[in-house]
């Protein structure tokens, strides 16, 4: 169940946030819920078919999607959160503080000068998903999963990111279609690749 107070106070936090920092449009403000914290949960599609992970890496998170969503919704999950731009970091360091976040690591690094090995790694709206298969893949555990947040035109990516996905001995294992509570009909995947 979301606790719709928590998620009040989120969304409060994080319109103070975005006004020090762009972290998204103004424009996008208005959709904050349906456009970005919406669609960060909608990882809870993956979590009921796959099981909720010990662990997860957010790759690129910017301004804390879907890392700080998740760390809401999901305290028994340890999430690290990477982007290389300082103030959007220092911008989830914030929201982590304000709102208690034990279970939340912000971390202002490049992924690829990072340690360590995940359950679960994510990546919303940052590089096609040859790009971010690289960089992904070599961060989760054997055996885990990388979730790629993607529009309807995920096939093209999918195709491109064949020869990276045999390097890394990976397969996409299913496509998790959801679309968000807007009045425009917008379609979404989550490519879900298990590292064999």
């Amino acid at each position: 169940m979301i606790n719709k107070q928590d998620f009040e106070k989120y969304s409060q936090f994080f319109i103070e946030e975005n006004h020090k920092v762009n972290l998204i449009s103004k424009n996008d403000e208005k959709f904050l819920w349906e456009k970005h914290i919406c669609d960060s949960l909608s990882l809870e599609k993956f979590f009921d078919k796959y099981d909720v992970p010990e662990n997860l890496l957010d790759i690129g998170t910017g301004g804390g999607f879907p890392s700080v969503p998740l760390a809401i919704k999901y305290p028994q999950i340890k999430i690290t959160a990477i982007d290389s731009i300082g103030k959007k970091i220092r911008a989830v360091q914030n929201l982590k503080e304000k709102l208690n976040l034990e279970n939340l690591t912000p971390i202002c690094a490049r992924v690829e000068n990072t340690n360590g090995e995940f359950d679960v790694v994510t990546s919303r709206a940052v590089a096609s998903l040859d790009k971010i298969c690289s960089y992904a893949l070599a961060k989760t555990k054997k055996g885990g999963y990388f979730v790629a947040f993607k529009s309807k035109k995920a096939q093209e990516e999918i195709d491109k990111a064949q020869k990276i996905l045999k390097k890394y001995n990976a397969k996409i294992i299913d496509i998790i279609e959801y679309t968000l509570p807007l009045e425009e009909q917008l379609n979404r995947n989550l490519i879900i690749i298990q590292l064999q």
